[in-house]
């Protein structure tokens, strides 16, 4: 049967009631049946959920087998799916009631029309239904079978006037069967009132396919619902085929085009294939523009100028993904090191750059170990077969015997690789997902922590070929940033970002940086780039995106990113004094956000005023002294640019919220309105409260500790002594003392709990050692300049600082 039609939510009452009535029991129910129907990332429900599930046996009609079906019904689970899950859990009664009593009724999808048309011309009815996997058709005018209607499509060609009459169509399968709706089919004659009625209907006896109404270009943000339509009248019934860019879209054979959670790889040109038997025509071709994902009420993103080069269009070979995902974080200020200063630019950077090549990109500032780790457990559920990923990491970080750590803000003095992120867990999480290509970006030291002698252990690896590893600096070396203003990149950016939107193998293209970066002075022979890589096919970056089969899945996916970057809509407040003040919003990061308040309106007896914000929820880091400033960048906003949408002459205070991801409610916040009359010396206050939801990355809590398979985060450990050989580090296989495991209803899960305490600051003893030579910092202070200029890499005035720059 065609399962992608019939859905769980196509179910009648009845029929839920009845299935979920068969699931509440306790051997073999819904309990187990959300275990099964969890293999699929868009059917995995939380504990909450499935202790609502629970708890509905405490109503009096309450069923949790009911309610389980609904969270499925909701999230569109198919019914070929449900039946693939009881089978799994050899539910039989549930079995033979979906086998016999639903997914063997024949529905019929298309009803054939009645039609009015001229003697001698062309009918084609048509009947379509979807039920078990043969069904037979047959038509009849009145009682009588059609001889040759024994197909979807009935063809009256010519139609003489003995064919005239009522038609039904009868889709059977074995003994069941359905019959269509009576249609009508009347033939008009060349003269009189029937030849006026003909050429009202046919207005050009040329042709008998007409667009009456065309597709409208669309200017759209990501998240938002793609609708176009295309009317069309012919005889016979007008079939269409939506195209993309030239390319067909698959399985959009409507008269209208609706995408819910559109990202940027829906932007393009579409137009729409009209035709039938003996027609042909094109719909206009419409233009359909997205924004960035991280929108904003009333502000624009500032572009990066980026050097591209003249290779030509994005794709290359055969090579497609299912979708791209992108991870950027970037650490900065650092509890217990010294902070950083490039890894904000660079993650801006990057972001600006994969957007334009249709990546879903979330960028995060500032993670500690918990955000750092749900970060990544979020990402993954992104991930699905074919689907690229990406994750970069500019921060500290070190390697020890192959196994590179992500060092988290909240890391202390002396930290292991128990309070850090272990790349290699993160890779092996990530093959599960059958992904089409894997990617790290590493920009951080490679130094060796001489205080951490044990040696994780991952799971095995699986035996494929789509692992890229580029690293900043290769082994046991440091990776540095320019030392410059407050925009400063890092080495390894400064290069890579003038190579990545090239049309050519990622091995390829970091292969050229790692060439760009060995051709520059000041950086040959202390930070040169290594590339570890097994990938066998020619996947780059610029891939296009084919649709998944299961759109199901692609809507789920594009629905769970979207959640972390929709940001409160613009609203104006009414002061009671007449003064009517505009809040906007704009996100920098998916979790940072700026706020502007603007006045619209002031009476004429108010001399002045201001908007100002103050008493925020607790949880997200506002800066007090640089809150309310006249500047994005004296508010501490050093990328967004917003002259372009708020006139310069109008007044506007802005104020940055960053660590939006520690927010535990709703973000609220208070409005005063300062203003002073014209006869009075004294400043008045007004005040309003203003509540805007959980904006942008808040509302996936990555505060909250998450859940994480047994399989992909198991850590083993091994200890070494120091004077013990590497192959001899291996025969130790211990449990890490730290894993807990936390059950639930449905599955049992497992996470690695590092210990969340900070030590004070007692020095950098089991920091990797940086040193630098005195040659680097006898050079010349760079002028200072916004970001790195797009000129050769020969002429960039580079000067690396000591320490507190290398990463």
């Amino acid at each position: 049967m065609e399962d992608k039609n019939l859905g769980v939510e196509n179910l009648s009452e009845t029929e839920l009631n009845r299935l979920g009535y068969m699931l509440d029991n306790l051997e073999c129910g819904w309990k187990q049946l959300a275990k099964a129907v969890a293999e699929q990332p868009q059917f995995c429900y939380s504990d909450k959920e499935l202790t609502d599930c629970s708890i509905k046996v405490l109503s009096p009609h309450g069923s949790p087998g009911r309610y389980l079906l609904a969270l499925l019904a909701d999230r569109r689970c198919s019914l070929a799916f449900l039946l693939q899950c009881l089978k799994k859990i050899e539910h039989r009664e549930a079995i033979g009631f979906l086998t016999s009593h639903v997914m063997e009724h024949i529905n019929i999808t298309l009803q054939p029309q009645s039609q009015r048309v001229p003697e001698g011309s062309t009918v084609v009815l048509s009947c379509r239904a979807v039920g078990p996997v043969e069904l037979t058709y047959q038509w009849f005018r009145g009682k009588d079978e059609m001889p040759g209607g024994s197909g979807p499509e009935l063809v009256l060609n010519p139609a003489s006037p003995f064919q005239q009459g009522h038609y039904i169509c009868r889709v059977s399968s074995g003994d069941k069967y359905v019959f269509s709706n009576w249609v009508h089919v009347r033939l008009l004659s060349s003269g009189g009132a029937s030849a006026g009625a003909s050429s009202s209907y046919f207005p050009s006896s040329t042709s008998g396919l007409y667009i009456t109404q065309q597709p409208r270009p669309q200017v759209l943000m990501e998240g938002d619902t793609l609708y176009l339509e295309c009317v069309a009248q012919a005889n016979p019934p007008p079939q269409f085929q939506w195209f993309l860019n030239k390319l067909p879209m698959p399985k959009c054979t409507r008269s209208f085009l609706k995408i819910p959670c559109i990202t940027t790889a829906d932007r393009g040109t579409y137009t729409c294939r009209v035709f039938n038997l003996y027609h042909e025509m094109w719909s206009d071709q419409v233009q359909v523009n997205i924004g960035p994902g991280s929108s904003s009420s009333d502000v624009s993103w500032e572009t990066t100028e980026v050097v591209t080069s003249d290779a030509g269009p994005r794709q290359m070979g055969d090579c497609c993904a299912t979708d791209k995902v992108a991870l950027l974080m970037g650490n900065m200020n650092y509890l217990h090191h010294r902070q950083l200063r490039a890894p904000m630019a660079d993650v801006h950077e990057l972001t600006n750059l994969l957007r334009q090549l249709d990546f879903k990109v979330v960028s995060l500032l500032d993670l500690n170990w918990q955000e750092m780790h749900s970060a990544v457990t979020e990402f993954l559920l992104l991930l699905d077969r074919g689907v690229y990923g990406l994750l970069y990491f500019a921060g500290h970080g070190y390697e020890n015997y192959g196994n590179s750590f992500m060092v988290p803000i909240d890391a202390p003095a002396s930290y292991t690789f128990k309070h850090c992120l272990w790349v290699q867990d993160v890779l092996q999480r990530m093959q599960e997902r059958q992904t089409g290509l894997n990617v790290f970006l590493l920009d951080m030291c490679r130094k060796r922590n001489p205080n951490d002698e044990s040696i994780p252990q991952p799971g095995p690896l699986r035996v494929t070929a789509d692992i890229v590893f580029g690293y900043a600096t290769c082994v046991d070396a440091e990776a540095f940033e320019v030392n410059k203003d407050d925009l400063s990149n890092g080495i390894f950016m400064s290069f890579l970002k003038k190579r990545l939107m090239e049309p050519e193998k990622v091995t390829v293209l970091l292969d050229k940086v790692a060439e760009d970066m060995g051709r520059c002075k000041i950086t040959r022979g202390r930070q040169a780039l290594e590339l570890r890589s097994n990938l066998s096919e020619r996947r780059a970056l610029t891939d296009s995106i084919q649709a998944p089969t299961c759109q199901v899945t692609a809507s789920t996916r594009n629905l769970q990113w979207a959640i972390a970057h929709v940001i409160p809509q613009s609203r104006c407040l009414q002061f009671e004094c007449g003064v009517k003040v505009q809040l906007g919003f704009a996100a920098e990061f998916s979790n940072i956000m700026i706020i502007y308040t603007r006045i619209l309106e002031t009476p004429k007896d108010i001399l002045s005023c201001s908007a100002q914000l103050s008493d925020f929820t607790e949880g997200p880091e506002i800066d007090l002294k640089h809150s309310n400033q006249e500047s994005l960048c004296e508010a501490g906003s050093l990328l967004l640019n917003l002259d372009d949408l708020l006139p310069l002459e109008e007044p506007r205070l802005f104020t940055r919220i960053s660590a939006l991801q520690r927010l535990k409610k709703e973000l609220s916040f208070t409005v005063c309105l300062h203003y002073k009359y014209a006869n009075l010396d004294e400043e008045v206050m007004e005040e309003q409260r203003v509540t805007v939801g959980k904006p942008l990355v808040s509302k996936l809590n990555l505060h909250e500790p998450r859940l994480s398979p047994a399989s992909s985060s198991e850590l083993q450990m091994s200890s070494i002594m120091e004077s013990s050989s590497f192959s001899e580090s291996f025969r130790a296989n211990l449990s890490d003392s730290n894993l807990s495991y936390i059950g639930s209803p449905s599955t049992s899960w497992s996470y690695c709990q590092g210990p969340r305490e900070s030590p004070t600051y007692t020095g950098l003893k089991n920091e990797p050692e940086e040193t630098i030579s005195s040659e680097f910092l006898e050079s010349e202070e760079p002028p200072a300049i916004k970001s790195l200029p797009s000129a050769s890499s020969e002429e960039l005035p580079f000067k690396f600082s000591n320490l507190p720059n290398s990463i």
